[in-house]
Protein backbone atom coordinates (compact mmCIF):
# COMPACT_ATOMS: atom_id res chain seq x y z
CA UNK A 1 0.00 0.00 0.00
CA UNK A 2 1.34 3.75 -1.03
CA UNK A 3 0.22 5.22 2.15
CA UNK A 4 1.11 2.40 4.39
CA UNK A 5 2.88 4.00 7.68
CA UNK A 6 4.60 1.99 10.73
CA UNK A 7 2.96 2.09 13.75
CA UNK A 8 4.69 1.56 16.76
CA UNK A 9 2.30 0.94 19.97
CA UNK A 10 3.69 0.60 23.78
CA UNK A 11 1.25 -0.90 26.42
CA UNK A 12 2.22 0.18 29.65
CA UNK A 13 -0.81 -1.64 31.85
CA UNK A 14 0.32 -4.13 34.29
CA UNK A 15 -2.95 -6.35 33.74
CA UNK A 16 -3.66 -8.05 30.28
CA UNK A 17 -6.16 -7.58 28.76
CA UNK A 18 -6.75 -4.00 31.15
CA UNK A 19 -8.59 -1.38 29.73
CA UNK A 20 -5.44 0.27 27.68
CA UNK A 21 -4.42 -3.16 26.67
CA UNK A 22 -7.46 -3.64 24.88
CA UNK A 23 -7.99 0.22 23.87
CA UNK A 24 -4.31 -0.97 21.72
CA UNK A 25 -6.17 -4.04 20.36
CA UNK A 26 -8.73 -1.79 18.65
CA UNK A 27 -6.14 0.72 17.17
CA UNK A 28 -4.24 -2.19 15.88
CA UNK A 29 -7.25 -3.49 14.65
CA UNK A 30 -8.08 -0.23 12.63
CA UNK A 31 -4.74 0.44 11.99
CA UNK A 32 -4.05 -2.70 10.58
CA UNK A 33 -7.57 -2.99 8.25
CA UNK A 34 -6.25 0.82 6.88
CA UNK A 35 -3.08 -1.49 5.85
CA UNK A 36 -0.67 -0.05 8.00
CA UNK A 37 1.98 -1.92 9.42
CA UNK A 38 2.04 -2.75 13.25
CA UNK A 39 4.52 -3.31 15.93
CA UNK A 40 3.52 -3.84 19.58
CA UNK A 41 5.63 -3.85 22.88
CA UNK A 42 3.77 -4.66 26.02
CA UNK A 43 5.92 -3.50 28.58
CA UNK A 44 5.32 -6.15 31.57
CA UNK A 45 6.38 -8.48 29.24
CA UNK A 46 10.28 -6.81 29.55
CA UNK A 47 12.65 -6.41 32.44
CA UNK A 48 12.35 -2.61 32.88
CA UNK A 49 14.96 -1.09 34.35
CA UNK A 50 15.26 2.84 35.58
CA UNK A 51 17.34 5.43 33.83
CA UNK A 52 20.40 6.06 35.84
CA UNK A 53 21.06 9.08 34.35
CA UNK A 54 24.49 8.59 32.79
CA UNK A 55 23.76 10.24 29.02
CA UNK A 56 26.02 7.52 27.80
CA UNK A 57 23.44 6.39 25.19
CA UNK A 58 23.78 9.93 23.98
CA UNK A 59 27.63 9.96 23.89
CA UNK A 60 28.55 6.86 22.13
CA UNK A 61 28.87 6.06 18.33
CA UNK A 62 25.35 3.79 18.56
CA UNK A 63 23.23 5.46 20.76
CA UNK A 64 22.52 2.67 23.34
CA UNK A 65 21.71 2.39 26.85
CA UNK A 66 24.19 0.84 28.70
CA UNK A 67 21.48 -1.05 31.00
CA UNK A 68 20.67 -4.33 28.99
CA UNK A 69 16.99 -4.84 29.20
CA UNK A 70 15.71 -5.17 26.36
CA UNK A 71 15.22 -1.55 25.45
CA UNK A 72 17.90 -1.41 22.78
CA UNK A 73 16.12 -4.01 20.78
CA UNK A 74 13.07 -1.27 20.49
CA UNK A 75 15.19 1.97 19.74
CA UNK A 76 15.01 0.66 16.02
CA UNK A 77 12.02 0.04 15.79
CA UNK A 78 11.10 3.52 17.30
CA UNK A 79 13.17 5.45 15.41
CA UNK A 80 12.14 3.88 12.17
CA UNK A 81 7.91 4.49 13.05
CA UNK A 82 5.94 7.04 11.00
CA UNK A 83 3.63 6.74 14.60
CA UNK A 84 4.35 6.05 18.17
CA UNK A 85 1.49 5.04 20.25
CA UNK A 86 1.50 5.03 24.21
CA UNK A 87 -1.43 3.39 25.88
CA UNK A 88 -1.52 3.29 29.94
CA UNK A 89 -4.00 3.15 33.05
CA UNK A 90 -3.83 6.18 34.75
CA UNK A 91 -2.74 6.37 38.63
CA UNK A 92 -3.45 9.02 40.70
CA UNK A 93 -3.92 11.69 37.64
CA UNK A 94 -1.02 10.61 35.68
CA UNK A 95 0.49 7.80 33.21
CA UNK A 96 1.40 4.35 35.47
CA UNK A 97 4.90 3.91 36.42
CA UNK A 98 5.90 1.36 33.60
CA UNK A 99 5.71 3.75 30.98
CA UNK A 100 7.12 6.86 32.63
CA UNK A 101 10.04 4.47 33.01
CA UNK A 102 9.94 3.58 29.31
CA UNK A 103 9.37 7.38 27.93
CA UNK A 104 12.23 8.37 30.63
CA UNK A 105 14.82 5.21 28.77
CA UNK A 106 13.84 6.75 25.39
CA UNK A 107 16.78 9.51 25.67
CA UNK A 108 18.41 7.07 23.61
CA UNK A 109 15.84 8.42 20.58
CA UNK A 110 17.12 11.70 20.94
CA UNK A 111 20.62 11.91 19.50
CA UNK A 112 18.91 9.91 16.37
CA UNK A 113 17.10 10.54 13.19
CA UNK A 114 14.16 9.87 13.84
CA UNK A 115 10.90 8.88 11.46
CA UNK A 116 8.22 9.43 13.67
CA UNK A 117 6.08 12.76 13.48
CA UNK A 118 2.45 11.65 14.64
CA UNK A 119 1.93 10.21 18.50
CA UNK A 120 -1.32 9.12 19.64
CA UNK A 121 -2.27 8.64 23.05
CA UNK A 122 -4.48 5.87 24.65
CA UNK A 123 -5.51 6.13 28.46
CA UNK A 124 -7.94 4.33 30.95
CA UNK A 125 -9.21 5.45 33.76
CA UNK A 126 -11.60 5.07 36.11
CA UNK A 127 -11.97 8.63 37.39
CA UNK A 128 -15.55 9.81 35.17
CA UNK A 129 -13.68 13.34 35.77
CA UNK A 130 -12.37 15.50 32.46
CA UNK A 131 -9.77 16.56 34.33
CA UNK A 132 -8.29 13.34 35.24
CA UNK A 133 -6.25 12.83 32.21
CA UNK A 134 -4.57 15.95 32.49
CA UNK A 135 -1.13 14.92 34.24
CA UNK A 136 -1.14 12.00 31.74
CA UNK A 137 -1.19 14.38 28.72
CA UNK A 138 1.55 16.94 30.12
CA UNK A 139 3.47 13.84 30.62
CA UNK A 140 3.42 12.85 27.10
CA UNK A 141 3.58 16.16 26.20
CA UNK A 142 6.83 16.78 27.66
CA UNK A 143 7.98 13.69 25.73
CA UNK A 144 6.74 15.03 22.65
CA UNK A 145 7.72 18.36 22.92
CA UNK A 146 11.23 17.10 23.39
CA UNK A 147 11.40 15.63 19.54
CA UNK A 148 11.37 18.63 16.96
CA UNK A 149 8.25 18.13 14.23
CA UNK A 150 6.76 15.76 16.12
CA UNK A 151 2.76 16.84 17.71
CA UNK A 152 0.61 14.73 19.83
CA UNK A 153 -2.17 13.93 17.13
CA UNK A 154 -4.95 12.62 19.75
CA UNK A 155 -5.96 11.36 22.55
CA UNK A 156 -8.40 8.77 23.81
CA UNK A 157 -9.32 9.48 27.39
CA UNK A 158 -11.34 7.01 28.53
CA UNK A 159 -12.69 7.30 31.56
CA UNK A 160 -15.16 5.76 34.14
CA UNK A 161 -13.68 2.39 33.26
CA UNK A 162 -12.21 0.63 36.63
CA UNK A 163 -12.54 -3.68 35.95
CA UNK A 164 -10.82 -5.17 33.55
CA UNK A 165 -12.79 -4.82 30.07
CA UNK A 166 -14.87 -2.14 31.46
CA UNK A 167 -14.02 -0.32 28.33
CA UNK A 168 -15.20 -2.55 25.79
CA UNK A 169 -18.91 -1.90 27.00
CA UNK A 170 -18.04 1.54 25.73
CA UNK A 171 -17.84 3.87 22.57
CA UNK A 172 -13.99 4.41 23.58
CA UNK A 173 -13.64 1.03 21.59
CA UNK A 174 -15.01 2.96 18.46
CA UNK A 175 -12.80 5.87 19.12
CA UNK A 176 -9.22 4.41 19.19
CA UNK A 177 -10.61 2.10 16.13
CA UNK A 178 -11.21 5.05 14.02
CA UNK A 179 -7.98 6.68 15.26
CA UNK A 180 -5.62 3.29 13.82
CA UNK A 181 -7.86 3.43 10.89
CA UNK A 182 -7.30 7.11 9.97
CA UNK A 183 -3.73 7.79 10.44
Amino acid sequence: MENSKKVFVVSSTPRKDGNSDVLCDAFIKGAAEAGHTVDRVNLRDIDLKFCIGCFACQKSKEHLCVLKDGVNELLPKMQEADVLVFATPVYFYDMAGQLKTFIDRLNALFPRKNKFTDIYLLAAAADTANTAMDGTIKGVTGFVECFEGTNLKAVVSALGVTGIGDVTKTAYMDEAYNLGKGI
